[in-house]
């Protein structure tokens, strides 16, 4: 198991460095011109974009291939879902300067949802390439 996680390195330390952020507290000079409605969704959305994208590259440098199997989406999905979830559950339970929203944890599955998109569209083109 550690032989494997060692390919998982960048994406642990990303999760960590998404749960250290996401429980900063914001400070009231947020309200500058570069912030705007929704900015915060827009962030939730990239983090775990991200994040979806360095566990896809992990899996890919253990095997060796570029192949997958619908289980490592799934798992995925359920490690994704796991950290957004918790991430709001700290902000409500925990770090009550911020306020937990479901639109948060809607943004983070879009933004793996994105990450998976991206790497069945590429994955997809690379077939098409090797067999030109």
């Amino acid at each position: 198991m550690l032989r494997t996680l060692k390919f998982q390195l960048p994406a642990i330390a990303w999760s960590i460095l998404v749960l250290i952020l996401c429980n900063l507290p914001i400070s009231p000079e947020n309200q500058s011109p570069i912030f705007f409605e929704g900015f915060d969704k827009m962030v939730h959305l990239g983090f775990f974009f991200i994040l979806t994208v360095l566990l896809l590259f992990g899996k890919i440098n253990q095997q060796n291939s570029y192949h997958y199997r619908p289980l490592t989406i799934v798992k995925i999905i359920i490690i994704t879902a796991a950290l957004g979830g918790g991430v709001e559950l700290l902000q409500w339970k925990v770090f009550t300067y911020r306020s937990a929203e479901w639109w948060d944890f809607i943004s983070d599955m879009l933004g793996v949802g994105a990450g998976i998109f991206s790497y069945l569209l590429l994955h997809r083109k690379s077939r098409i390439v090797e067999k030109a």
